[in-house]
């Protein structure tokens, strides 16, 4: 049990530095808007994860039976990332769109990690695949599987959080001029992954 805990935690921490979507959206947020901005979304990120590693555990029986229903998720994923990188690259300075009240301004944040992550069909798999190795080559029993995978999404999120604190922390060294640029850049990289999608789900 203290290995699947061991292996869960390092198996968490390892998927918060890919530097994809979630964690540029983490920093950027936090940068602009705060570290409970970033936070907010690493809980709309946990959440999505959850659901992930529901079906990863027993198995995808229990989804709707949608035709195409992976090529209808990508799709989406590749608008949403298309959307927010445009936004980012046109205003290059931040503007808070969000509600004004503090349930929409936690939505609104919410919404935006579990999109950033639940649209994204690469971490889905990800989650199976990781599934079915610590079954077929760790040979873990249920219990096992449980606490491997609930040590890594509470890592997941603990990991998250700390990059929205550790990038406000450093807020002073984000001047008009670097936020631009680096909101740009983001951009950029959003624009980047959903072409990745969309090559991968429809083209290859």
């Amino acid at each position: 049990m203290l290995q699947a805990l061991l292996y869960g935690t390092l198996t968490g921490v390892a998927l918060c530095l890919t530097f994809g979507t979630v964690f540029f959206s983490l920093v950027q947020n936090s940068v602009d808007n705060g570290y409970r901005t970033g936070i907010k979304i690493a809980f709309g990120v946990f959440i999505c994860d959850i659901i992930f590693v529901f079906f990863a555990i027993f198995g995808t029986a229990l989804l709707p039976d949608i035709p195409h229903f992976q090529q209808w998720m990508a799709g989406a994923g590749v608008v949403f990332l298309t959307a927010l990188g445009l936004s980012n690259i046109i205003k290059g300075q931040p503007q808070i769109a969000e509600p004004q009240t503090r349930f929409g301004n936690f939505l609104y944040y919410f919404t935006t990690g579990f999109l950033l992550n639940g649209l994204n069909p690469v971490n889905f798999i990800s989650w199976v695949t990781i599934a079915s190795y610590i079954r077929t080559n760790l040979h873990y029993n249920l219990n096992q599987v449980i606490l491997f995978f609930a040590a890594s999404v509470i890592a997941v999120f603990l990991v998250e959080s700390a990059i929205a604190v550790f990038a406000h922390r450093l807020k002073k060294l984000f001047t008009p001029k670097v936020v631009t640029v680096f909101n740009k850049v983001t951009g950029v990289i959003f624009i980047l992954i959903a072409c990745q999608i969309a090559y991968t789900n429809f083209l290859k």
